[in-house]
C-alpha cells in the first residue's frame, strides 16, 4: 500500500470514531495495517452482512482499480460505495483527499444520493467457469502476448453483427467508457446512460468503428486464434480461454450503487482531468 493511501486510511478511521461510526475492514487491510481492534466484514455471507452488520456504505480508498475490487467485493450485497482517491485520473474514486472531511461529514448526515451504474456478466459456453463475472467498467477479449491478430464473430441478439480481425475487442459499460474503451478509441458515454460499447483494438479494417448498442441486448463471441486460445479480461482479472468456448455476454442482474455527493462529478472530471475548457 501506498503511504499517502496508508496514512488516508488512517485519517479516516480516526475521523469516523470520533464520530461514533461502526466501522468494518476487509481481512487484507486489517491484517495489513495491523488494526485487531475493527472488526472484519464477512463477505461471504449475504445474510450476515444484511441482517448483523447493516452496512451503509463502503469506503475505496486509493484509484479507480481500488473502487473496481470494492465493486467486486461488496456490490452483490447492494451497499453503495464511495470512491476516495489517492492516485492520478479517477472517474470511480473521484473525491479528492483534501475535500474528504467535508465529504464525510455529509455522507455521515445523509445529504447524498445514489446512482446505479449497470454491471456486465460474462459466461463461457461450456464447463469453464469465470471467477467474478461482473465487470462494472469492461469485458474484453484480447490476443496473447505477441501471437497474431484474433477473429471474433460477434452476434446481437443472435444475429451475426461482424467478425472483427483485431488484437482485440472491448464491450464496456457507460461507466467503463474513461476507461479502457477511452484509450482505443472508443465513444465517452455519460454513466446515466442506457448502452454497451463494443470498440475494437488495432481492428485491421480500417472502416469498422465502435458501436453503442442498448443495454439489454445480449453479446455472443466466437474466438478464433492462431494458437488456439486468447486472454479475457474481466475489469482487469484474467484468464486464459480456449477457442472452443464462446462467450456470453448480457446486463448483469444487479447494479452497483454509487454515492454521490454535490455536483455532477463525472462532469467535473471530464473538465478537470480530460483539461475540457483549457
Amino acid at each position: 500500500m501506498k503511504s499517502e493511501t496508508r496514512s488516508e486510511v488512517a485519517h479516516l478511521l480516526e475521523f469516523m470514531a470520533l464520530r461514533g461510526v461502526h466501522i468494518l475492514l476487509s481481512q487484507e487491510l486489517r491484517q495489513e495495517l495491523n488494526l485487531r481492534e475493527y472488526d472484519v466484514y464477512p463477505r461471504e455471507d449475504e445474510s450476515i452482512l444484511g441482517e448483523v452488520y447493516p452496512v451503509d456504505f463502503a469506503l475505496s480508498v486509493g484509484g479507480d482499480g481500488t473502487f473496481l475490487t470494492t465493486a467486486a467485493a461488496v456490490g452483490k450485497y447492494h451497499v453503495p460505495i464511495l470512491g476516495i482517491n489517492c492516485g492520478h485520473l479517477g472517474f470511480l474514486a473521484d473525491v479528492q483527499t483534501q475535500n474528504v472531511d467535508i465529504i464525510m461529514d455529509q455522507l455521515i448526515r445523509g445529504d447524498y444520493t445514489i446512482e446505479q451504474r449497470m454491471l456486465l456478466n460474462v459466461s463461457c459456453v461450456g464447463d469453464r467457469q469465470i471467477t467474478s463475472p461482473n465487470a462494472l467498467n469492461e469485458v474484453a477479449v484480447l490476443k496473447q502476448g505477441l501471437s497474431s491478430m484474433i477473429t471474433i464473430e460477434t452476434l446481437l441478439n443472435g444475429e451475426l453483427l461482424h467478425s472483427y480481425e483485431a488484437d482485440g475487442l472491448i464491450i464496456a459499460t457507460a461507466t467503463g467508457s474513461t476507461a479502457y474503451n477511452l484509450s482505443v478509441g472508443g465513444p465517452l458515454m455519460m454513466p446515466q446512460a442506457k448502452g454497451i460499447l463494443l470498440s475494437p483494438i488495432a481492428s485491421h479494417s480500417l472502416n469498422v468503428r465502435p458501436l453503442v448498442i442498448p443495454d439489454d441486448w445480449k453479446v455472443d463471441l466466437r474466438i478464433k486464434s492462431r494458437n488456439g486460445g486468447y486472454m479475457l479480461s474481466v475489469d482487469g482479472r484474467s484468464h486464459i480461454i480456449t477457442d472452443d468456448m464462446p462467450l456470453h455476454i448480457e446486463r448483469a442482474s444487479y447494479t452497483i450503487k454509487v454515492v454521490q455527493i454535490g455536483a455532477n462529478s463525472f462532469l467535473n472530471s471530464l473538465k478537470a482531468k480530460l483539461y475540457w475548457g483549457a
